[in-house]
């Protein structure tokens, strides 16, 4: 299920396409639907290729270092788990102007605070996207330390993955389906997190401890 709000009227669309386009995923691997964001990029990256000028970043939890990839970006794409106030696993875009408040309105974690004050130190510093479109997910489950994304959530992956690219494509991105698998080292999240690696070594629910996960822990000298 998706919301789509109307083009904001400060950035109608144009003829001219972007000349560099940033796609962030941001977000918490670690806290299940937290990682929806990263999950989105992850995904986008091991199906499809890209014109030269889009950058897929995993933005994890870096707030303010991501503010040199909105500053360069003519076009920014953003997935993230965003708290809508609705039904989890519903998809929502937001657009342009309405970007900043939508990232601040319901903040489920820190990163969300630090990528509003990207957004508002790129438009302090005159350096700001001609277009942004936030691709948000409601989420089910936050407080599941070493958890992975819920059923609901996991599978609004696939409209959210298409939504993405229908928006790159129209942004002059020229997303492709992936012919060659990548290889190892070249995914946007190290392989050892990426999300079937992610859920196969997680704990069992009655060994799993949720102050930490033992994948995580640094492990004492024999």
């Amino acid at each position: 299920m998706s919301t789509h709000p109307s083009e904001n009227a400060c950035h109608p669309s144009g003829d001219t396409l972007p000349a560099s386009i940033v796609v962030l995923g941001i977000g918490n691997l670690l806290w299940a639907d937290e990682g929806f964001g990263v999950r989105c990029v992850e995904d986008l990256h091991r199906r499809y290729e890209f014109a030269d000028h889009v950058q897929l970043i995993d933005g994890g939890t870096q707030g303010l270092y991501l503010i040199h990839y909105v500053q360069e970006a003519d076009a920014l794409l953003i997935f993230d788990a965003i708290d809508y106030g609705l039904e989890p696993g519903t998809l929502k875009q937001v657009r342009d102007d309405e970007v900043p408040r939508f990232m601040g309105a319901k903040k489920m974690s820190l990163h969300q605070t630090g990528f509003q004050e990207v957004l508002s130190l790129a438009q302090l510093t005159g350096k700001y996207p001609q277009q942004i479109l936030l691709i948000g997910c409601q989420p089910q489950e936050l407080e599941d330390y070493g958890g992975s994304l819920r059923p609901v959530v996991k599978a609004a992956l696939e409209e959210a993955l298409a939504l993405g690219v229908a928006e790159l494509k129209r942004w002059g991105g020229q997303p492709v389906e992936r012919l060659t698998p990548l290889a190892a080292r070249e995914s946007v999240t190290l392989d050892e997190l990426a999300l079937t690696a992610y859920e196969a070594q997680r704990p069992a629910a009655e060994e799993a401890c949720r102050i930490g996960d033992d994948r995580f822990l640094p492990k004492a000298e024999a």
